[in-house]
């Protein structure tokens, strides 16, 4: 009797865009067991917001790679953890980086316990960077291949325990491996597609605060 080795499972962030799409192909291929995860955010009623066409997109995206879909909402985290403080810190003088306040509160945070709460052994996001192991055997978080697209500079926040749960698929290989598969992608499941905004930037826009 063949032991068959179990597939591990990763729950990938989709933003709709072509990096965290990429990231979900690159993992289908390496045989894991692979969930998308579309997250929502919170934005003021006045503001116009792509949401929800960038959760149809990722949707589509998991509809033609044939995995699970699933929309996380932490509208209300997002806007007590990251929206509101930004505004509070913002009008206070100072100029707090609303992406690190984002990964670490949403991201790696509330998302990430959810996921390896139902069953997830990986999170995955389309970052440019990359999980490593020193001779100590510590996790260590590297820099992306494609040094111009590096995005530590937003993870340095990132302890042991989540590190050790983290995957970073795009961070391996060059921008333009990942704009080949992004055109792959886009030509699949799209008949037009441009680059996400990113969470907190597609869900608010601070100058209507100042």
């Amino acid at each position: 009797m063949t032991n068959v080795k179990p597939r591990r499972r990763v729950f990938v962030g989709l933003s709709g865009g072509v990096d965290s799409s990429v990231s979900a192909v690159l993992l289908k291929e390496q045989n894991y067991d692979v969930t998308g995860v579309y997250i929502m955010g919170w934005q003021p009623d006045f503001l116009t917001c792509t949401a929800e066409d960038d959760k149809r997109d990722a949707m589509r995206v998991c509809a033609k790679l044939g995995i699970p879909f699933r929309c996380l909402d932490l509208s209300l985290e997002y806007k007590k953890l990251v929206a509101d403080v930004f505004i509070e810190e913002y009008r206070a003088g100072r100029t707090p980086n609303p992406d690190i306040l984002c990964n670490r509160e949403i991201k790696f945070g509330r998302f990430l316990s959810w996921a390896l709460l139902n069953g997830a052994d990986f999170v995955a996001t389309g970052h440019y960077a990359s999980v490593g192991k020193s001779d100590s055997g510590n996790y260590e978080l590297l820099r992306s291949k494609d040094a111009e697209k590096d995005q530590t500079y937003f993870l340095w926040m990132l302890k042991q325990p989540q590190l050790a749960a983290l995957l970073f698929p795009v961070g391996r290989f060059f921008e333009i491996r990942s704009t080949r598969e992004g055109e792959r992608l886009r030509a699949a499941y799209f008949n037009k597609k441009r680059q996400p905004r990113g969470l907190f930037r597609r869900q608010f826009c601070h100058e209507e605060f100042s």
